[in-house]
């Protein structure tokens, strides 16, 4: 376990620990909310699909080690790692901006050996600024599809 003191403009500690069974449902509805703003300047809305529905993505989330940041005793995020790559990368949006987000993927970082991997949607400005100041650059773009609906998506690597 990680403690990590708060910024300024949240004064409790954040705690960063490993995936339970029991956070299941809380982390489905933290992929949920988060997961239509991902998309936004992405892909159609219409491409959300809620994650216990999403078949392809369940299977990678629970190939995934996954981690679980927890702000007041909640859980505020997640992060999931598989090999090399980071997997999932999630917030609760009221949670957006307090480093949440940061602390999720130095941690996640952490577990890496050697050089990681992330995939974005292009268009994801949030997240594609996040990974960028941490030291990812694109080194591939290339089109895709999200649940049916066209997208671009970029490769990242540290």
């Amino acid at each position: 376990m990680e403690q990590i003191i708060g910024k300024e403009n949240w004064k409790s500690l954040l705690e960063i620990r490993s995936y339970l069974a029991s956070d299941w449902l809380e982390l489905c509805r933290i992929h949920d909310l988060a997961r239509p703003i991902e998309l936004q300047g992405s892909c159609d809305e219409h491409a959300f699909v809620p994650l216990a529905e999403d078949k392809e993505d369940l299977e990678n989330f629970e190939q995934s080690l996954k981690y679980v940041a927890c702000l007041d005793g909640r859980a505020a995020g997640f992060v999931g790692v598989l090999d090399n790559e980071v997997t999932w990368l999630y917030v609760i949006p009221e949670d957006f901006a307090k480093g949440i987000g940061r602390a999720l993927l130095e941690f996640a970082l952490g577990t890496i050996n050697g050089k990681a991997v992330v995939y974005a949607l292009d268009g994801n400005s949030r997240a594609l600024r996040l990974y960028q100041s941490l030291g990812f650059g694109e080194n591939h773009r290339f089109e895709s599809e999200n649940n049916g609906f066209p997208c671009a998506v970029l490769k990242l690597s540290q």
